[in-house]
């Protein structure tokens, strides 16, 4: 018995949207970027849609679900030979890079998962630094980290990478272990800050905080080199080699970064450029002497 239902020849775009399981705007964002031509209209002027419509409707949406780009999807059809071997080739290169793109969306997807358990681990933004950098600041009891101080390796590890950061950690390591020189440090920081714009440069009051500046940091070495922690970072070296072995294309740079691997590098000239600090003329002419008084105390160290 033959059933009485006749098919239609043509088709509303609301039903073809409602066949594929799209939208009416999705088709006609298609029409828009040639990834569909546009089919016959009505004499109401409305889009018409065929049977070979809606088969090419159906394979857009396959290959769209994939997560296949239109573009490309624009690209497997542009031939109009029929659908053969050689189409099938262009779809196969397609799904060939998508594959590649998958993966390497997958192990981001992994990385970042590793920084939200790091950070859930350790509960605070600590977790968010490399875990080269984490790994350096575990054994400090709970608190003694400031957040300025993370802030601070926050930005060298973005100049200088994990290495960097890790090297680093050590002058943080020092200070939250240590509140004598914790004190000292926030006195002279306080110092610098004074040094605001209404401090002329050659104001006495800044030679005097460079010196200052020099004789803490002198102490710090000191207690660094006291405490172990020196050839602890040593040792950084030696891990970050390990892990992290240059190739015949990929070397270090000075900054400790391996290039071609994680975010961007810069140098820090750039980033001195790109990083704001709004630093007064007074203190960075303070910064001036403090770097001038070490680099003094290094000669006479050699000589």
């Amino acid at each position: 018995m033959y059933s009485s239902f006749i098919p239609p020849r043509h088709v509303k775009i609301g039903d073809a949207a409602a066949f594929v399981g799209t939208t009416p705007r999705a088709i006609r964002h298609y029409h828009e970027i040639g990834l569909l031509p546009e089919p016959e209209r009505g004499s109401d002027d409305r889009r018409r849609y065929g049977y070979e419509d809606m088969i090419r409707l159906l394979w857009i949406r396959k290959m769209a679900d994939a997560g296949i780009a239109l573009d490309d999807v624009r690209d497997a059809f542009a031939d109009t030979a029929p659908a053969g071997a050689d189409s099938d080739h262009d779809v196969a290169s397609i799904l060939e890079r998508l594959e590649e793109t998958l993966v390497a969306q997958e192990a981001e997807l992994r990385r970042q998962r590793t920084a939200v358990q790091r950070m859930r681990t350790e509960g605070s933004r600590m977790g968010l630094l490399s875990d080269f950098v984490t790994s350096r600041l575990k054994s400090l009891p709970e608190g003694s980290l400031r957040q300025a101080d993370l802030d601070n390796l926050l930005v060298i590890e973005r100049i200088f990478g994990p290495l960097g950061a890790a090297v680093n950690a050590t002058r943080y390591i020092a200070l939250a272990t240590d509140p004598g020189l914790r004190e000292e440090s926030d006195r002279v920081d306080a110092a610098e800050e004074a040094l605001d714009d209404t401090i002329a440069v050659d104001d006495p009051r800044v030679a005097q905080v460079a010196a200052e500046r020099h004789a803490f940091e002198l102490a710090l070495h000191a207690v660094i080199e006291d405490s172990g922690l020196a050839q602890s970072d040593d040792a950084l070296f030696d891990s970050w080699d390990a892990l992290h072995p240059a190739t015949a294309d990929e070397g270090t740079n000075e900054a400790g970064q391996a290039t071609g691997r994680g975010h961007e590098s810069m140098s820090a000239f750039e980033a001195t450029g790109k990083m704001p600090y709004g630093f007064s003329p007074a203190r960075l002419r303070c910064m001036q002497l403090a770097e001038e008084l070490a680099a003094h105390e290094s000669r006479r160290a050699v000589g």
